[in-house]
């Protein structure tokens, strides 16, 4: 009996919620009749969007109680109310969201009063349920149906408040937007990075090279001696060139990744950090050159991906955060790859501290994958990607 009492009472105190809620529903409703004839008199056009934001946090309070009493959290999507006042109405106006929220709001002004039942089944479940329960030891039957309301209540408000495929496929629209804006960026700053090593590098030592054959060739009649001093100069020349060739390359794609696959490629930057550095695989194999390939592996972006930001996570570990010791671990997931840096430094690291995290960002956001930085002052520092793929 004291178990059926505690649940009824935990219940009702849903439904007093939900009622509560539903009487400001109600009034919510005459502001938002007051709001529309505003906005079509102009005058108060002004107060829709901040009307709708209102709702959203209606909306949003219900949803959270929902989650509390069922265990389900119930999704948003909503567009953001941002910029001039025209965008900002016209967003108001078409989001799905929006016409989500003010369903749920209509229709709560009637099934929101469902909590009133509560008093009823109180008043007749504690006579019936405390002869029937308490008295014969039988199952309670009043009582219980406290629950089964706040139930209904739940499941309506469910039903009503979760996002329409419509509503889903804004927001996957606009993220896929915003992810390609950030990849562009991103591949943007990476052509002028490979533009810039090769003129201030590569270039300038080619035209260095051209000029020393030219010199020596001039030189190679009146003075072999000088001429052949020349040519050793540009054979060095040319090696230093072949060599920032090859760092250039390396940035592009490291040819690491295609001999020994991703894990090996990981353990070779682990080796040469500086940083005494742990290296985990879960799933994942060692490739040699040559070797025959001994399971799946992921795509050349993944593997390209989650390369570049260990190998950025370890030169940031090394350049600002002091630390002595870092871990990586890479874990095949069903349906992707795992990658989480972790260092022992002084932490604080930010995106916007231009760290190289908001490159690092961009480019898993590229892929369709997440990026998780956890960095408290005083660390330590972890790095938590997950990028998606078929095996």
């Amino acid at each position: 009996m004291r178990n059926t009492v505690r649940q009824a009472a935990r219940a009702t105190v849903q439904l007093a919620g939900a009622v509560v809620l539903a009487f400001f529903s109600i009034i919510f409703i005459t502001v938002l009749l007051i709001t529309a004839v505003g906005t079509l008199a102009v005058v108060g056009a002004g107060l829709l969007p901040e009307t709708v934001l209102l709702i959203r946090r209606m909306a949003g309070a219900k949803r959270r109680a929902v989650a509390a009493w069922s265990g389900r959290e119930i999704p948003e999507a909503y567009l953001p109310i941002e910029g001039p006042l025209r965008e900002r109405l016209r967003t108001a106006v078409r989001d799905p969201g929006t016409h989500a929220d003010f369903r749920w709001m209509f229709a709560y002004y009637g099934y929101g009063c469902l909590g009133f039942l509560a008093v009823p089944l109180w008043l007749v479940g504690l006579l019936v349920d405390g002869v029937w329960q308490g008295l014969l030891g039988r199952k309670a039957v009043v009582l219980p149906l406290i629950s089964r309301v706040a139930d209904l209540d739940a499941a309506w408000s469910t039903a009503l408040l979760k996002p329409s495929p419509k509503a889903r496929l804004v927001e996957r629209v606009e993220e896929l937007t915003e992810t390609r804006a950030g990849a562009i960026a991103a591949h943007g700053a990476e052509l002028r990075r490979i533009e810039r090593d090769l003129h201030d590098g590569t270039q300038a030592r080619l035209v260095s090279l051209s000029m020393r054959i030219g010199l020596a060739k001039r030189a190679y009649e009146r003075d072999p001696e000088a001429a052949r001093k020349l040519l050793d100069d540009a054979q060095d020349q040319a090696e230093e060139a072949l060599t920032e060739l090859r760092h250039v390359v390396r940035g592009i794609h490291p040819p690491i990744l295609t001999d020994r696959g991703l894990a090996g490629a990981v353990r070779a930057l682990a080796a040469s950090s500086g940083l005494d550095v742990t290296v985990r695989v879960d799933g994942l194999e060692d490739r040699h050159a040559g070797a025959a390939d001994d399971g799946p592996r992921p795509p050349a972006a993944v593997e390209a991906a989650a390369y570049f930001v260990v190998a950025e996570a370890l030169t940031n570990a090394v350049k600002h955060s002091g630390a002595e010791r870092a871990s990586v671990q890479l874990a095949r997931l069903p349906a992707g790859l795992r990658v989480l840096v972790r260092d022992e430094g002084r932490g604080g690291a930010d995106e916007a501290g231009g760290s190289g995290l908001l490159g690092m960002h961009r480019r898993v956001a590229a892929l369709d994958g997440t990026f998780l930085v956890t960095s408290p002052v005083g660390g330590p520092t972890v790095i938590e990607v997950e990028l998606p793929c078929v095996w």
